[in-house]
Parts: structure tokens; sequence; C-alpha cells
């Protein structure tokens, strides 16, 4: 693999510890707010919102330029985002910060997933998207559990300082090692933008974004409420909450790496199976979560195998909008934030519906089917359209 995925998997790795680490860090920054935990919790769902917005209108804003210059770009408006909340000394001045730095989280994935996919053969190209989505799966894994201990030890403030200085090391490593990417020739700047559009003509395209909201989603509307699940109904002290998300995040690490491998050998198929994993998984968590033991295996599969469909939903995103990727690749990262908040969203209406804190584990392998469901329903539109067209081919006018 190219040395510079490594630079670009620094940056997955920074942005990743900014959208999650905070929520470790939230009781303290609420204190020296003095603000309430739901006020406090806007600089989650803030930074939420922010990111699908800039997925796609700062994606939209940024396809006429080199693309390297534009990553380095976003990571200059992501290390500005992250020491304006380091230094913030208003609760609206970190609220500024985190929706700044938040900004620039879509777009730096999806422009960063082509230039990674445009770094290799296109036999790897699953691979390399996966290699900069490890720098976010890291970010869960090994970020977020030192940066609530480095924020707890020495104050919240810290940590962020701590993000700034990951975002200048991915700066000048996307600076010295990811190679110049200059626009196709014969782009006008005055084109560039409608070259881009040209991509949402492809209905494959539209269901991309639908697999990757539902696929998705799913996982991620059982994963909000876990730790309800995990003290409520499996029984565990809440003191080892962390310990078994760090279990769930070495799920993620691997089910990205394997899903990543698996997609450039056969993406459809390879998707296919992995949802059908994904749905049986949660079913069974859902149905086992009184037992510990079970919970522990669910939580670590729910997460490889919810992460390892992202090396292939992107990649599939990018195949079908093959002559102008980049809007379409940030629209597809924008759909994973639009499947966490419907995620969640339906998860928390279960809830308080009285169904319990397995509801939207439940709810979640529904989700989750439905994108497999639309999968498949693409999958056969494809194939109809390809056999339709090989037999037009093969038809010779009669004179």
């Amino acid at each position: 693999m190219p040395i510079g995925l490594l630079a670009l998997a620094v940056g997955g790795f920074g942005i990743g510890l900014t959208e999650f680490v905070i929520m470790g860090l939230l009781p303290e920054v609420a204190a020296e707010f003095d603000v309430t935990e739901s006020v406090a919790g806007y600089l989650i769902s803030g930074y939420a919102l922010s990111v699908a917005v800039g997925a796609i209108a700062l994606t939209a804003a940024v396809t006429r330029f080199d693309r390297k210059r534009v990553l380095m770009a976003l990571m200059i408006l992501f290390i500005g985002g992250n020491m304006l909340s380091a230094l913030a000394p208003t609760y609206e001045a970190m609220l500024a910060g985190r929706i700044l730095a938040a900004l620039c989280h879509g777009a730096f994935f999806g422009i960063g997933a082509v230039v990674a996919s445009n770094m290799v053969a296109p036999a790897k190209r699953a691979g390399a998207i996966a290699m900069m989505f490890a720098g976010l799966t890291s970010a869960n894994v090994l970020g977020v559990p030192f940066g609530t201990f480095l924020g707890q030890q020495f104050g919240w403030r810290s940590t962020f300082w701590a993000i700034t200085v990951i975002g200048v090391i991915a700066l000048i490593g996307i600076a010295a090692l990811v190679p110049d990417t200059k626009a196709r020739e014969g782009d006008a700047p005055a084109t560039s933008l409608r070259i881009e559009m040209t991509a949402f003509r492809s209905t494959q395209v539209w269901l991309s974004m639908a697999i990757t909201i539902l696929g998705y989603g799913g996982m991620f509307g059982a994963f909000t409420y876990i730790a309800y699940t995990l003290t409520d109904v499996s029984g565990f002290a809440s003191t080892t909450v962390p310990w078994l998300l760090v279990l769930f995040g070495a799920g993620l690490f691997a089910g990205n790496y394997v899903g990543g491998k698996l997609a450039d050998r056969a993406l459809t198929t390879s998707l296919t199976a992995i949802l059908v994993m994904l749905t049986v998984v949660l079913i069974v968590f859902a149905a086992t979560a009184s037992s510990q033991i079970m919970t522990i295996l669910s939580l670590v599969l729910m997460g490889a195998f919810g992460f390892a469909t992202v090396p292939a939903l992107q990649t599939r995103i990018m195949n079908y909008a093959s002559s102008a990727p980049t809007l379409a690749s940030g629209a597809n990262i924008a759909a994973f934030n639009v499947g966490n908040a419907l995620g969640a969203w339906i998860g928390g209406i279960t809830i308080a519906a009285g169904l319990g804190y397995t509801s939207p584990i439940w709810a979640g392998a529904v989700i989750t089917a439905a994108g497999l469901a639309v999968l498949l329903f693409a999958t056969s539109l494809h194939n109809r359209q390809q056999n339709a067209g090989a037999a037009a081919a093969q038809t010779v006018p009669s004179r």
C-alpha cells in the first residue's frame, strides 16, 4: 500500500477522535460551562448535523480544485476548529469549534476515499479505502479511551490540544506523502460541479445511498443505547462499559480490514453476505442479551460486521459514479450520518414506547434487513439492465 494512505489514516484518526471522545468528557465540559446535560449534548448532535451538511455542501464547493490541496485545506479547518474548542471561553465558542471541525469531516472522508482509491490499482480500491477508514476505527479502539483518560487527568481542554497536534501531523503527512491529483483534463472550472452532479442521474447511486442509510444505520441504532443494554439487561457494572466498548472498537477495526479485502475480491457478494450476517448477529444479540458471554461475543461481532460494510458501501457508490465520483462519495458519507440519526431516532422511539433496552437492537435488525432488501433489488435491477444491454448489442438490424 502507498505510504500516502498512512497520512490519510492519521487524518481519519484525528477526525474520529474529535467525533467520539466528547462522549466521555461531556460531564466535565457541562460542569465548566455550567450547562445541563441535554444542552451539552448539542456538542454531539450539532457535530453530526454539520458532518452531513459539510459532506455535501463543502464537497460541492471544492470540486473544481486539486483534491490534495483540498484535503490540506480541510485539515487546516479541522485544526482551527479543535484549537477553538481547546481555547473556548464560553459554551457557544465551544459549539462553534465543534461545528467548524465537523464541516471538514464528511468532505475529508468523501474526497479522501477518491484519492485513496486512485493511489492503487483498481483491484485494490476497497482495501485502500479501508486503510483510510482504519484511522477512524483506531480512534474508537485506542484514541477514545486515551483521550478520555487524558481529559480526566489534565482537563478536557488537553484532549483537544492533543487532537490539534494530530491534525498538524496529518497536514504535514498529506503535504509530503500524498501525490498531486490534478483535475481531469478538459474539466473547465465553470462546469466541474455540473459534471459531478451527473453522477446523481444514476438510479444505482441513489440506491447505494439508501443501502448505506439502512445497512449501516441499523447497527448504529443498536449501538446508540448500548450502555443501557449492557448495564440494565446484561448486568454489567457501569465501570466495565468503557472496556466493553474497547472490544466493540476492536471488532470495528477487524471488520474494516477484512471487509476491504472481501470487497476487492467480490464486492456485491461480500456486501450481501455481510448484511445477512449483521442481521443475524443483531437478532441473536437481542435474544440473548441477558447472557454476559453472549453479549460480549455479539458486541464484537456487531462491530465487525457493522464496519465491514463501510469499504464496500463506499466503493459501490464510487463504482456507479466512476466518471464523477467526488460529490457522490461525499454524499455517501452524509448517508452514513443520516443512517446514524435514523437508527438512533427509531431506537429512541422503541425505548419510549416501553419496549425495553433490547428494542433498539431488534429495530436495528429490521433496519439492516431493509438495507439488505434494497441491495438485492439494486443487484437484480443491475443484472436486468446488463442483460438487456447485451441482448440489444447482439441484435442485427434487418435490411
